[in-house]
């Protein structure tokens, strides 16, 4: 492994632990603030949008620039961001510091395009899960701490704590070297990415998967305090173990097949739903928590199955529309999970069920490798 790569990983390890202690309990922290349902619904939504915002530039720039620039940028963003939520004096002040932070997922595309380029031996689908991996091995203390420091200092320590772990992050992404950049000479003489057939069709496909399996997810911390009445410290257990779960399917299923990760997660948090929906037991719930790991999964794999669809001096371009459409999906699933909740709190798990269903079947009979048409496509297309 190389040294970028080592640093890498310190960098999304420590990040991990900071935001694994709050992200999870936002919405309570928005309830705490007197946030409705709905407001609590709408203002995810709106982060989703500030994710959405710089994805496609960020992964144009990457791959004229490479990555390291942006990284140590959105590094910063969301340093400053959690010390806006941490020092937060009125709801205003907090939303802006969560949009801030939610502003910083510009770095996916430049981050795994760096990933990619420094992976070496390994393969792009081992790669990206890697880097994953280790975002949510840090990820799976920092609920837990999150919680009992929530727990007893208030939520409001938790942000300026995490601030302070993110600082030694920083430090890391900074001692990076720059990204060597592909060639780009072919890019004229092949197709664009707005006239790849298949990869606009699997970009249909990620958004409607993504929007199925993010909409169970906003909600369920509120549901869990107000329906199951769990406390701060069980509900950052439980976030904990989404992040175990993240790791044991990165490091166990990290070689498959960018089609067959991207099934295997959809399956995953499709279990997540159905456990959140009929389980009372904490041991089941806990379960169905470890399950959602499976998400992490799915969106690596699609990440990587895209990669397989278009041509490499196009990386970071696609990494960044892919997270473009999988940011709407983020966008709007929170809003109709509001609602939902407001109505039903159960409903947001009956109605995810459904569509997760309907997608995966979608997907299944179009991207298991013994049909993978979109992969025949792109071949009838010549776009090899």
């Amino acid at each position: 492994m190389s040294r970028d790569l080592i640093l890498v990983a310190v960098a999304l390890f420590t990040w991990g632990i900071g935001e694994g202690m709050f992200f999870i309990f936002q919405p309570i922290y928005l309830q705490q603030w007197g946030a409705s349902p709905v407001l609590i619904g709408v203002v995810v939504g709106a982060m989703g949008a500030a994710m959405a915002i710089a994805q496609i530039p960020a992964g144009y720039l990457a791959d004229r620039l490479g990555g390291r620039a942006l990284m140590r940028v959105a590094w910063v963003i969301g340093l400053a961001a959690t010390l806006m939520m941490g020092f937060a004096s009125s709801l205003a002040i907090f939303i802006t510091g969560m949009l801030a932070y939610g502003l910083t997922a510009f770095v996916t595309a430049p981050l795994n395009s760096y990933i990619a380029s420094a992976r070496g031996k390994w393969s792009i689908e081992r790669a990206i899960s890697f880097g994953s991996a280790m975002f949510q091995m840090g990820a799976i203390s920092g609920p837990i701490l999150g919680g009992i420091l929530g727990q007893n200092f208030g939520l409001k320590a938790v942000y300026l704590i995490a601030a302070a772990i993110f600082v030694i992050s920083c430090v890391a992404m900074f001692l990076v070297h720059p990204q060597l950049t592909e060639s780009h000479h072919e890019t004229d003489s092949k197709a664009k990415l707005y006239r790849n057939g298949p990869f606009i069709t699997f970009l249909v496909l990620s958004f409607l998967t993504v929007f199925a399996t993010y909409l169970p997810q906003p909600l369920t911390p509120n549901f869990l305090q107000n329906q199951k009445y769990l406390s701060l410290e069980t509900i950052g257990r439980l976030g904990s173990l989404a992040s175990l779960g993240s790791v044991i399917f990165s490091f166990t299923l990290g070689n498959l097949n960018g089609a067959s990760g991207f099934l295997v997660g959809q399956l995953a948090v499709g279990l997540f739903t159905l456990i959140l929906w009929r389980g009372n037991s904490i041991t089941w719930i806990s379960l169905g928590y470890l399950l959602l790991g499976g998400y992490r999964l799915m969106r690596n794999m699609g990440l990587a199955y895209s990669r397989s669809l278009i041509h490499t001096a196009e990386t970071g371009l696609a990494f960044g529309v892919v997270e473009t459409v999988n940011a709407i999906a983020i966008i709007l699933a929170p809003t109709l999970a509001g609602f939902l909740y407001n109505s039903n709190p159960l409903s947001i798990y009956t109605v995810s069920l459904t569509l997760i269903a309907v997608i995966f079947l979608v997907n299944l009979g179009l991207l298991t490798p013994s049909a993978n048409i979109l992969h025949k496509l792109r071949a009838l297309f010549k776009l090899e």
